[in-house]
């Protein structure tokens, strides 16, 4: 009767704002902070991270600020690794300037969407083994993850729709996110009960998860954040982060 509530936050760029950070960390158990590659306004958030308790995630993304990250970039391994490798580590010396630590990795955009599948992956282990990894339950990234020791957490989306194989259904698609509050609510309180959620044919898929994220740059992220967590509560569920301790 345990789960975490996550978001991506951290995503203004300079004058650009995007999201609402400030109030969903009044309600969410972990950030998912970007860390400069697809956006990058981080401090401010780590900053009130800290102060709320709220544990933080590198949010790591492919070099593509035109794109916001959510377009493939087809870089070679190496360089690739470097990138991530880069953006965790920069985003762990902003951390502890403010006086909170990065526990966990969790991929952005099209590079969530790669590595479900791509076996190229080793990013995480030559920075920190002690982050643990935050993806789609199934994920190719994540049974390499757990090979190498590193701890991997199941993570299941709140807005947005899965396809009958458990994936997510792409944004390009009609339907692939979904903004209504109560159906949001709604859904995440039977993924977290039952460990289901209907994909975007009609049919019961499995979904078990120890995180469920809303993204923040939603226009009714809050909202549906707190819907979400007004639900958790009152069917008797504790709403913290997968990190212990």
């Amino acid at each position: 009767m345990r789960i975490d509530l996550n978001s991506d936050m951290g995503e203004s760029f300079g004058r650009w704002k995007l999201g609402d950070d400030h109030a969903l960390l009044d309600v969410v158990s972990s950030a998912n902070v970007a860390c400069g590659f697809h956006a990058g306004d981080p401090v401010r958030t780590l900053s009130d991270a800290a102060a709320n308790g709220v544990c933080v995630g590198a949010h790591v993304a492919y070099h593509d600020l035109d794109g916001f990250g959510r377009r493939f970039v087809d870089e070679q391994p190496a360089d690739l690794t470097a990138d991530v490798m880069y953006q965790i580590a920069a985003l762990e010396g902003l951390a502890a300037s403010v006086g909170t630590k990065v526990s966990y990795v969790k991929p952005h955009g099209a590079l969530y969407n790669r590595i479900v599948h791509d076996r190229k992956q080793e990013a995480i282990i030559a920075v920190d083994p002690s982050l643990a990894l935050l993806t789609l339950p199934g994920s190719v990234v994540g049974e390499l993850a757990t090979n190498a020791g590193l701890q991997v957490f199941r993570e299941a989306f709140a807005d947005r729709a899965y396809m009958p194989d458990g994936t997510l259904v792409p944004r390009t698609q009609d339907g692939a996110v979904i903004s209504d509050v109560d159906t949001v609510a709604a859904r995440v309180a039977r993924m977290a009960s039952s460990g289901e959620v209907e994909a975007i044919d009609g049919t019961t898929i499995t979904v078990h998860a120890d995180s469920v994220c809303v993204h923040g740059d939603s226009p009714s992220a809050v909202a549906m954040a707190r819907a979400i967590r007004g639900r958790l509560d009152a069917d008797g569920f504790d709403v913290a982060s997968f990190i212990r301790g």
